[in-house]
């Protein structure tokens, strides 16, 4: 089958996915009004919602994957969702409470932290190494570790209803309620979508190394700088919303990897599709394994991420 066809596939499936979705395990009591508005207000904004943060951090897993060659890099791995989590901690064990624009202090707290993270992680990474692959990694894992145990300090420290509340954000959740969160995420999605299409032709060319990325007239620390930040933002949005949800940005371009090819002209909206619906499937797991209470979608694509990660680490160790 020609990429065009499996693209093409891809989409047919995405179209499914998105329109059945919202029906599945639909049981509501009532008038058909009240119907209506668990469609309308809870049941398709939820989806969408799910769809657009799928496509964010399938998008932004691809890149960095791309950038460092490496599968098992994503931007969780540069501390983004450490910090939004230690802001989004923070704000819960301070008490604070207000909302600016829709947005709650949890939320606003988050994202600051998020962008807290990306500012130590380059700062760091440029202070003595220059900003490099290797360096930038590491960086950002040290920051993770250290904003994690930060984190457990705050739990540590809170009363049972605080800790309890910080738990269940770490979790990760797609409850909304009406289209509210998903104006607010998606320009952040749009805006990264429409940098990484511009640059396509620089991450084919980054795949090959730097050494060739700049031999064919690409400006190798430029279009890094911009696709650090671009994506970093928006995955401080979507963890702002959402809570850090794992693994996605590592397993969806895998998978389309294997599928579609290396070309990113094809992968890009291959992994914008697939990464969507996958988040929206994990999501409706989530309201169906213990219906009718709900797991947060955290724990499905962890429960997933956790042996697929395993077995990349296998293959990608066998292959060096």
């Amino acid at each position: 089958m020609s990429i065009k066809l499996k693209l093409i596939a891809l989409s047919l499936f995405t179209v499914l996915v998105v329109i059945i979705s919202p029906w599945v395990d639909f049981a509501a009591a009532g008038s058909t009004e009240i119907q209506q508005m668990i469609i309308h207000e809870l049941r398709i904004p939820r989806v969408l919602f799910a769809f657009t943060a799928g496509c964010g951090l399938a998008l932004c897993g691809m890149v960095f994957q791309a950038m460092f060659r490496n599968p098992l890099a994503t931007p969780f791995t540069l501390g983004v969702a450490s910090g939004a989590s230690l802001g989004a901690a923070i704000s819960v064990y301070a008490g604070i409470s207000f909302t600016i624009f829709g947005l709650s202090a949890t939320s606003l707290s988050a994202f600051a932290g998020a962008l807290i993270a990306i500012s130590f992680v380059y700062s760091i990474s440029r202070f003595r190494f220059g900003f490099s692959g290797e360096t930038l990694l590491l960086t950002g894992v040290a920051i993770s570790f250290f904003f994690s145990s930060l984190i457990l300090f705050i739990q540590y420290l809170s009363n049972v209803a605080d800790s309890f509340q910080i738990i269940r954000w770490l979790m990760g959740s797609l409850t909304v309620v009406g289209y509210q969160e998903l104006k607010q995420l998606l320009p952040f999605v749009t805006l990264t979508a429409v940098v990484i299409i511009y640059l396509s032709r620089e991450l084919n060319l980054l795949m090959a190394g730097d050494e060739i990325a700049t031999s064919r007239g690409v400006s190798v620390k430029y279009v890094r700088y911009a696709l650090f930040f671009v994506t970093s933002l928006c995955v401080g949005a979507i963890v702002a919303l959402c809570g850090p949800i794992g693994f996605v940005g590592m397993m969806v371009p895998h998978i389309c990897r294997l599928i579609i090819g290396e070309d990113h002209r094809y992968l890009i909206p291959a992994t914008m599709l697939f990464g969507g619906s996958f988040l929206v499937i994990c999501d409706t797991l989530a309201r169906l394994v213990i219906a009718p209470a709900e797991l947060p979608v955290g724990v499905i694509t962890t429960l997933l991420g956790g042996p697929f990660f395993l077995w990349l680490l296998m293959r990608y160790k066998s292959q060096h």
